[in-house]
C-alpha cells in the first residue's frame, strides 16, 4: 500500500513538471523582444491566418507564404505530440495551441523550427515562412 501511494505521488509530481514545461509565450502590442527586427506584434484583427500543424517530426507544409506589411494570425496546432515553433530571425515563439497576430515588414524567407525536444526526428522539424 505504501509503495502504491509513493508511486502515485511521484506520478503526480512528474505530470506537474511536464505541464510546467509548456510554452505560454503570448506577446501583445509590439513587445520589446520583437522591436527593431521588422516584426510588429499586435492585438488587432488580421487579414490572413496561417495554421501550422505539427505532428511526428514534421510540419504539414515546408513553406507558408504571407504578405509583407499585412497582419497575419499565426497559430500552432500539435496534431500529435507536443511541439512549439521558433522563428529565430524574428524572435517569434509559439507553443502548442498558441496564436499570435504579427506583421512582418521585411520580405524574405524566415526559417523556423520546433523548439520543444519531441523525439528522435526533432532536428528535422524545420520549415519556412515566406514573406512576399
Amino acid at each position: 500500500m505504501m509503495k502504491k501511494a509513493l508511486f502515485m505521488c511521484m506520478l503526480a509530481a512528474f505530470v506537474m513538471v511536464i505541464a510546467a514545461c509548456g510554452s505560454n509565450n503570448k506577446n501583445n502590442d509590439k513587445s520589446p523582444e520583437n522591436a527593431g527586427n521588422g516584426v510588429e506584434t499586435t492585438g488587432s484583427a488580421s487579414s490572413q491566418e496561417v495554421v501550422i500543424k505539427a505532428s511526428s517530426w514534421k510540419f504539414d507544409k515546408q513553406e507558408y507564404t504571407i504578405k509583407k506589411g499585412e497582419p497575419v494570425k499565426l497559430t500552432l496546432e500539435s496534431v500529435s505530440g507536443v511541439h512549439g515553433i521558433e522563428v529565430s530571425d524574428l524572435d517569434v515563439k509559439l507553443g502548442s495551441g498558441d496564436s499570435k497576430v504579427i506583421t512582418i515588414n521585411d520580405a524574405g524567407e524566415y526559417e523556423f523550427h520546433c523548439n520543444i525536444q519531441c523525439g528522435t526526428g526533432h532536428k528535422k522539424m524545420v520549415a519556412k515562412l515566406v514573406v512576399e
